[in-house]
């Protein structure tokens, strides 16, 4: 009830529902041209939780895919291994040392080689993960390409908002949908959203994360992509998605009496859907504001070429 009484978040309307849209179809987002964009039906299983799921979302980036591979091949084998060692330990030490079977305990209280094991071993274990882990986190952290496409997310109590400043500075206002048109779309209640931060496949997003109001975190699971939005703080990472699909994220730090209905929903096009996508939305695409320029300054430089060449047949009629 408390969160019923809540205002509405400024700016945000739900898409209007389809009443004859059958549930497997998605339904044209709101005020945008069908003819340059229809929303993606997401696929089943990926880039969303499962059911009964136990393991990482599978991964579309490469940062996600070599994380799920230390997690894997070298985090999961020598937790495995431990555990299996320590179990042993306690069976032999029952067995073995049991009151029937040793009367009389040993009366040892140091060993030297023993203590050397026990530091030099474990010592080597957390060398074996940190390297990977280390290189892994680095690789977060690079810095974007100079060509890479700028999108700025800023969270909201409680809704985000996407703002993309190289194609003309507008801005996506994501709400989460309602469970009877996040039906009629397909998509999965409380991770879809109304509009959906849009990005081209393949390419590097320098992301700009910030808070409006208190601290957010935005997250992409199946994209291992993690950071969070702190007010009068902006925090930068690159994210790359290799794979054309929908992929949900959640805000993932409490902030407040609807945290859990702040949904992350990202759409990865290609490169010429995007850019249909982006004059939808009524921005302009890289290298066309560039190529329209050249055009104007090109009819500029004509005017002024008939203009000098007029002047002396307009000088020599005012002689005459």
């Amino acid at each position: 009830m408390a969160q019923d009484a809540l205002p509405a978040a400024p700016g945000a309307e739900a898409a209007p529902a389809v009443a004859d849209a059958p549930a497997t179809e998605a339904a044209p987002a709101s005020g945008l041209d069908p003819a340059l964009y229809t929303p993606m039906k997401p696929t089943e299983g990926v880039g969303m939780p499962v059911d009964k799921g136990i393991d990482f979302q599978p991964q579309v980036s490469e940062t996600g895919k070599e994380a799920k591979w230390i997690n894997n091949v070298i985090l999961l084998p020598i937790m495995a291994a431990i555990c299996l060692f320590v179990l042993a330990l306690l069976f032999w030490v029952m067995i073995r040392f049991r009151r029937s079977a040793n009367p009389e305990p040993s009366k040892t209280t140091h060993n030297t080689f023993i203590e050397i094991v026990w530091t030099v071993v474990p010592v080597m274990i957390l060398l074996v993960i940190a390297v990977p882990s280390i290189s892994l986190l680095a690789k977060q952290f690079e810095p974007a390409p100079e060509d890479a496409l700028t999108v700025k997310v800023t969270g909201y109590q409680w809704y985000w908002g996407y703002s993309y400043p190289d194609n003309g500075d507008f801005e996506i206002i994501s709400n989460m949908l309602p469970e009877d048109e996040a039906n009629a779309r397909g998509e999965p209640f409380q991770l879809a959203a109304d509009n959906r931060m849009v990005i081209p496949v393949g390419k590097p997003v320098k992301m700009l994360i910030t808070g409006a109001d208190v601290i957010h975190s935005f997250a992409i699971p199946a994209a291992w992509f993690k950071l969070d939005a702190v007010p009068g703080r902006i925090n930068e990472k690159v994210l790359q998605i290799d794979e054309v699909g929908v992929y949900y994220g959640q805000c993932s730090e409490l902030c407040g009496a609807r945290h859990g209905f702040m949904p992350i929903t990202v759409e990865v096009l290609p490169e010429d859907k995007f850019n249909d996508w982006v004059r939808a939305n009524g921005g302009t695409v890289k290298g066309e504001e560039t190529a329209e320029g050249d055009d104007d300054a090109a009819e500029e430089t004509a005017s002024d070429d008939t203009t000098t060449e007029g002047a002396p047949a307009d000088a020599a009629a005012a002689a005459n």
